[in-house]
């Protein structure tokens, strides 16, 4: 890490003439791609940001470019490094459109945000299409048959396939063939975004008079020449961003009325949505097919606790989507996929008001001895930190803990740690569960480390959170802080 940030600064200073006065890391999404804030005497923040996939650069780089010289909603590109993989672009800030969602609820104003996004997408699909050379792609140039067939092809190997239900795959494949066909032969195809959902739109303080704020876009390096309305049904049938029905309509109608001026054709509306219906199914099972390959297979816990969610999503969808072509091996396929029990398996069991259990999570000095204090049962389970590298050898770190902003960082970004609380998860999960379904009263789960200040604190903490959000059960989380001699003891009650 230390090698990126030396050479992230390196090229700011080349871009900028002096060092920057200091660096933040961001926090790391869904790629392997790392982000830093870089700061100036001023207080002028850019993002520096390294990636190793120096194709998936390129990509990005180009279509930043074309974009912004038309003045289309992108981040500026400030400088490049000579090997590719490493450059500095304009801040938009930490704002999401998903953020602005989960903070605010379904306002007017939160409406308006997500109407100026679909306007300002109209203007980048049909826009940023003119001149565009598909060749620079990442992967497919076009969104055709075959990166259909992927898509869906994704979905039967990484969750059709896991729920180990008889289905007959030469009739599948055949409707799978029918579908792409179908999606196809789409009215409309310009530069398609690819992965348009609201945490990719950032939304930047509103100008003096207005409400809601410029939106601004990130992440289209997957972009490719499409169908528009695979990036409606992106966004609109997010799963995180649950829309409800009415919006969702509103919405599509403001896209449709922001796209036909664009075109050089009156649009037909009742082709539009039929399509539309396909593409929302496309990307629907998409997403499936990913949170079943991060969580069903790489046991990420986030990816798993999402199933539930994007099931739900997609019976609301074909309950009252007609999807305008016979399927009927894929239809009886996503009928299985729906109902009750398959989303029943996926959703965790949570706890009520009445439920007796209490998860005492706490965090210990191995120099000290283990601290326990369940003297009903002694359940439960002790884990061992020492295996993760200590941030207390570092010497910044040393008089820090486990919540403090560079230890986490260092434990998440340099370390073990996180495949280590995966298993953990895995592990404890199982038994709170069973506590719940059984009524037991008190479960015990510790963490050692050698001072009981740094790894064990993270451990500790990400536990109770894990368990808070999964089974909103109840939970006691205890540190021993070594300098201070004492527990520090902090109930936190779902």
């Amino acid at each position: 890490m230390q090698e990126k940030i030396d050479k992230i600064k390196e090229l700011y200073k080349e871009w900028s003439g002096h060092e920057p006065v200091s660096i933040d890391i961001l926090p790391q999404a869904g790629s392997e791609r790392r982000y830093f804030r870089l700061w100036n005497e001023n207080k002028e923040p850019v993002i520096g940001t390294h990636g190793a996939n120096i194709p998936e650069n390129e990509s990005f780089l180009y279509f930043s470019e074309q974009f912004s010289a038309k003045k289309l909603p992108v981040a500026n590109i400030y400088a490049v490094s000579k090997d590719r993989q490493f450059y500095l672009q304009e801040d938009f800030g930490d704002v999401s459109l998903i953020s602005r969602l989960e903070k605010e609820g379904y306002t007017p104003e939160v409406y308006a945000l997500f109407k100026q996004s679909l306007e300002k997408l109209a203007k980048l699909q049909v826009e940023g299409d003119k001149g565009l050379d598909y060749s620079k792609c990442l992967t497919n140039s076009e969104f055709g048959k075959q990166a259909i067939m992927a898509d869906l092809l994704y979905f039967k190997y990484y969750f059709l396939d896991a729920l180990r239900k008889p289905y007959d795959k030469q009739k599948l494949i055949d409707d799978f063939e029918a579908l792409s066909n179908y999606l196809t032969h789409t009215d409309h195809k310009f530069f398609m975004f690819r992965d348009f959902q609201s945490r990719n739109i950032q939304i930047t303080p509103p100008p003096s008079g207005e409400l809601e704020g410029a939106v601004h876009f990130i992440d289209y390096q997957g972009g490719m020449k499409g169908a528009p309305q695979y990036d409606v049904a992106s966004l609109l049938w997010q799963a995180r961003a649950a829309l409800p029905e009415d919006w969702k309509k509103e919405l599509l109608k403001d896209y449709m009325t922001a796209l036909e001026p664009l075109l050089d054709k009156p649009l037909n509306r009742s082709s539009f949505k039929s399509q539309y219906n396909g593409y929302v199914l496309i990307r629907l099972l998409q997403v499936l097919g990913a949170y079943g390959f991060r969580g069903l297979f790489e046991r990420k816990a986030h990816f798993l606790t999402s199933i539930p969610l994007a099931l739900k999503n997609l019976k609301a969808f074909i309950e009252t989507h007609p999807m305008g072509i016979s399927v009927p091996e894929f239809d009886r396929m996503l009928q299985l996929c729906v109902a009750d029990e398959i989303i029943q398996q996926f959703t965790p069991l949570q706890a009520t008001a009445e439920t007796p259990l209490v998860v005492k999570v706490c965090s210990f000095s191995f120099k000290k001895g283990l601290p326990i204090e369940d003297k009903e049962n002694g359940g439960g389970f002790v884990f061992d930190c020492r295996g993760i590298l200590n941030p207390g050898r570092v010497e910044s770190m040393k008089c820090q803990t486990g919540r403090d902003k560079e230890v986490i960082q260092f434990l998440e970004q340099q370390t073990k740690m996180p495949e280590f609380l995966n298993s953990v998860f895995d592990i404890v999960d199982i038994s709170v569960e069973e506590y719940i379904n059984r009524g037991f009263d008190s479960l015990y789960v510790s963490f050692g480390c050698t001072g009981g200040q740094h790894r064990s604190v993270y451990a500790a903490d990400a536990l109770a959170r894990h368990l808070k959000n999964k089974f909103k059960v109840k939970v006691e989380l205890n540190h021993w802080v070594q300098d201070a001699k004492e527990w520090v003891n902090e109930k936190v009650n779902s």
